[in-house]
């Protein structure tokens, strides 16, 4: 079972969010939580996720995600949002956020979006707006970017094309027919030579560099 807390300050979107991923049999929601309790939630659950809102009024989700994050074993926290084009979004992945959702995501896409988050994968809302990408790196980075990603080995450079879809190092794996231990290697590489701290500023950086075919 993947084990999910739920942070919101609204009693109806944590009831909301709780039914639906309950009723797909694999994931527990373990507590739902205001801002204030959140911390407290998290630390006594130890979930494997966390959807955290990204605005509420008692306690900011920035500030939790830092404190989250901060944790001997932190779970993977991912941002909730109502705005595709919030201006907190490039903070939050730069603190270490795994992804953002917006809170009008499909009921249907949100369990296999949390399976993707347990199993290290990378979760972008498809609404993310170029403003948003091109934001969360400096003006005028995209040759720094390219000059970065021509670092990587071609097999590195797969690898990076692989996160940016949004796979676990397991899926990368199958894709590439190596070992989950050999992907790992991979990865580590990737984030030092491309100087980030996670899959998701990786993935950014990749396509801030325009390696990426898609927008998307």
């Amino acid at each position: 079972m993947i084990r999910v807390v739920v942070v919101d300050d609204e009693a109806l979107v944590r009831s909301g969010f709780e039914l639906i991923l309950r009723a797909a049999g694999d994931i527990d929601v373990v507590a739902t939580a205001t801002g204030a309790q959140a911390v407290r939630e998290i630390t006594a659950c130890k979930p494997d996720v966390v959807l955290l809102d990204i605005r509420m009024p008692d306690v900011d989700g920035l500030t939790i995600l830092r404190q989250v994050r901060a944790m001997s074993d932190p779970p993977v926290v991912a941002m909730l949002t109502t705005f595709d084009s919030d201006e907190y979004i490039a903070a939050a992945l730069r603190s270490g956020a795994a992804g953002f959702l917006l809170k009008d995501t499909d009921p249907e896409q949100l369990a296999q979006l949390v399976r993707t988050l347990a199993s290290g994968g990378v979760v972008l809302s498809p609404k993310v707006t170029r403003a948003v990408v091109d934001g969360y790196l400096d003006a005028g980075a995209g040759s720094a970017a390219a000059d970065r990603v021509a670092q990587l080995t071609d097999r590195e450079r797969d690898v990076l094309m692989l996160i940016a879809e949004g796979l676990s190092n397991a899926d990368i794996g199958a894709r590439v027919h190596l070992s989950v231990g050999t992907i790992k290697d991979h990865v580590s590489a990737i984030l030092t030579k491309l100087r980030v701290g996670s899959r998701v500023q990786a993935a950014l950086l990749a396509q801030r560099a325009g390696l990426l075919r898609h927008s998307d």
